[in-house]
């Protein structure tokens, strides 16, 4: 396992603590931002990396610990050399009514880290745009369907299912612009 230092990218860090968490038999899937800035090999930036875990405090504590981590308050981690936080928002894993029961294990280096898909990714930031008016998260999800192939007739169906149909319409029309390069 490497070591983290200020200079540390997102991939490496996300794949650090995501290989710690497993070697201690912890269940624990990168979302969120942090996910968007992988698949958007930067255009986005992200301060914090999202790992839903179904994991109680103590068995994080023990083995964040071992990577330099201290809870900071109820589910957030920091590290002094490392300028992203952890935050581990409660299991199940889930996209609107969806469960997630499947992931990727994405190569970083000699590691891996468990994240959601890009699918996966999209529908995480099309849920925050449908039920928060989170603009800036449809904005994330097109900047990640852009870079890599997404499932769209899932994540249409999974939209109806929602009752974002017509919100749908409108991440269809912001990607087909962003693809046609306008």
């Amino acid at each position: 396992m490497s070591s983290l230092h200020a200079g540390s990218p997102i991939e490496e860090v996300a794949a650090t603590v995501s290989e710690a968490l497993a070697a201690a038999g912890i269940t624990a899937v990168l979302s969120g931002g942090a996910a968007v800035q992988i698949y958007s090999e930067g255009l986005y930036v992200s301060r914090d990396l999202d790992f839903v875990s179904p994991a109680g405090h103590r068995e994080l504590d023990a083995a964040l610990r071992e990577l330099g981590f201290s809870r900071v308050s109820g589910r957030h981690y920091v590290h002094d050399a490392v300028p992203y936080t952890l935050e581990f928002p409660p299991w199940p894993l889930a996209v609107g009514s969806e469960l997630i029961r499947d992931w990727l294990e994405l190569p970083v280096g000699q590691m891996t880290v468990r994240i959601l898909s890009p699918t996966q990714c999209v529908m995480d930031r099309l849920a925050a745009f449908y039920f928060w008016r989170d603009r800036q998260a449809l904005d994330q999800a097109v900047l990640v369907a852009t870079r890599h192939p997404v499932d769209l007739v899932h994540v249409e169906r999974w939209s109806q299912r929602e009752r974002h149909g017509e919100h749908f319409r409108e991440f269809a029309a912001n990607l087909a612009k962003a693809r046609d390069g306008n």
